[in-house]
């Protein structure tokens, strides 16, 4: 029993296999012959493979980068990072965290069959995460065993169902389409990237129009500019850094210079590698989720990782993640002044997040709503796991908290109705969530019907 159930948490733990696994369900689904079936399958988890070896390739040079920027403006503090957070808090809650996770995809897909949110979460590894911090804070209110691991799957089945639904509108317009969702646990931060740049931006002046002058023209090429423009910050981080912490605790005795083009190449390579994986999971996962569509949950979209929209505009996504780092840093500041829990800019999530708020906010308001949304996503995600340290309890001491705004939000809701209400109100607040979600859906199927009526 145990094997088995490990076998369900490893596949659903690997994005590659897990959507894959659902792309051959999709095709079978529209009896497609074995041969397209097989090749659909095959070419969504090797385009996944590929998307995750960029997201590595670009996470594995930012690591550095952080210890480096840490080094050499001498700053202490908590490092937002969900890796490092989980990593801890799955020693004490692996096996509830787990269980919850199970249960949430299960939870997603009835809520998604029964609701007008028709959205199936398919980002495992953020999965995991929210289920782990629902764990945790479900825990710390008092739930237990039993009622811990129901409670935690309906409340992370209505988390996954319902955050990728608050950024959908500014899917459409950014694609075009209503076939697929974004699928990353940041949702508050993008819609509200697309309201800013709704708001303040001017969409006739997209990120991508940006005219180089006629010898700079090799500026075009996405590759191109963003290995020049890394380069140059991470050389000059290196050089205040110093070559010898460099050299003595992070390159290996490679010298700082070398080493900082070298990440700075690396990063590029990593962007390259995830548009080149995007455009291949495309290719094959929307025409196989046609299937699940008609059988089993009817208009469903798949929600995948961030990355999925990099290719809409290149430019934004390393203006996205300028914008949002100095928004971070800004808000380093003000935590300094202030006296509060200093939260240093992570520069990981800054670069996907930041990136993805980017594409967002150029959608809805051009160049100026990447800048601007991105930069506010900036300030929240540094202000927001501030705000959600009080409410993990003793891991709240950690030296690291999660990243994303949707984990802070859900996070800070669960602890704080926990906290003043007590397990009770956590209950009913979950069922209330639920059944808001299903109102909704009976007041739109009315109004709908009434419309074809008249």
């Amino acid at each position: 029993m145990n094997n088995i159930l490990q076998l369900i948490i490893d596949i659903a733990s690997t994005p590659a296999l897990l959507v894959a696994l659902i792309a051959v369900l999709g095709l079978i689904l529209q009896k497609k012959p074995v041969s397209d079936i097989v090749k659909g399958g095959v070419k969504t988890f090797v385009g996944f493979i590929v998307l995750t070896t960029g997201a590595g390739a670009v996470e594995n040079s930012l690591v550095p980068f952080g210890e480096m920027f840490q080094e050499a403006f001498s700053m202490t503090g908590v490092v937002p990072n969900n890796e490092a957070i989980v990593a801890v808090a799955l020693n004490q809650f692996g096996t509830t965290t787990a269980l919850i996770m199970l249960l949430g995809m299960v939870f997603n897909i009835l809520i998604a069959r029964i609701t007008r949110f028709k959205y199936i979460f398919l980002t495992g590894h953020h999965t995991l995460y929210m289920a782990c911090m629902v764990a945790v804070i479900l825990s710390v209110v008092g739930f237990t065993t039993v009622p811990l691991v129901l409670l935690g799957g309906l409340a992370l089945g209505i988390i996954m169902t319902v955050s990728p639904a608050l950024v959908q509108p500014f899917m459409r317009e950014l694609t075009g389409r209503d076939e697929v969702a974004l699928g990353h646990f940041s949702a508050v931060t993008y819609a509200l990237s697309g309201l800013v740049g709704k708001w303040f931006g001017n969409k006739e002046r997209s990120t991508e129009d940006i005219k180089f002058p006629k010898g700079l023209g090799f500026l075009r090429d996405s590759t191109v500019s963003i290995a020049l423009t890394m380069g140059i910050i991470y050389v000059t981080v290196a050089i205040f850094a110093g070559g010898e912490y460099i050299t003595t605790n992070i390159s290996n005795g490679t010298n700082h210079i070398m080493y900082a083009i070298q990440q700075a190449g690396t990063f590029a390579a990593g962007v390259f590698v995830i548009l080149a994986g995007v455009r291949l999971i495309l290719a094959e996962i929307v025409p196989a989720f046609r299937g699940i569509s008609e059988k089993m949950v009817p208009n469903a979209k798949p929600a995948l990782d961030c990355p999925v929209i990099f290719p809409y505009a290149p430019n934004a996504v390393l203006i996205g993640f300028f914008a949002s780092f100095v928004g971070g840093l800004v808000s380093m500041f003000l935590m300094v002044i202030l006296g509060s829990v200093v939260i240093l800019p992570g520069v990981v999530p800054h670069f996907f997040v930041g990136a993805t708020a980017g594409v967002i906010g150029n959608a809805s308001g051009g160049f100026r709503g990447a800048v601007l949304g991105s930069f506010v996503n900036g300030i929240v995600i540094s202000f927001l796991p501030a705000f959600l340290l009080p409410v993990l309890g003793d891991l709240g001491f950690a030296g690291s908290t999660f990243s994303d705004g949707d984990f802070a939000v859900s996070g800070l809701i669960l602890g704080l109705v926990g906290q003043y209400g007590g397990q009770v109100a956590v209950v009913l607040g979950i069922i209330l969530a639920l059944g808001a979600m299903i109102g909704l859906t009976i007041m739109f199927k009315n109004k709908n019907q009434n419309k074809e009526a008249v």
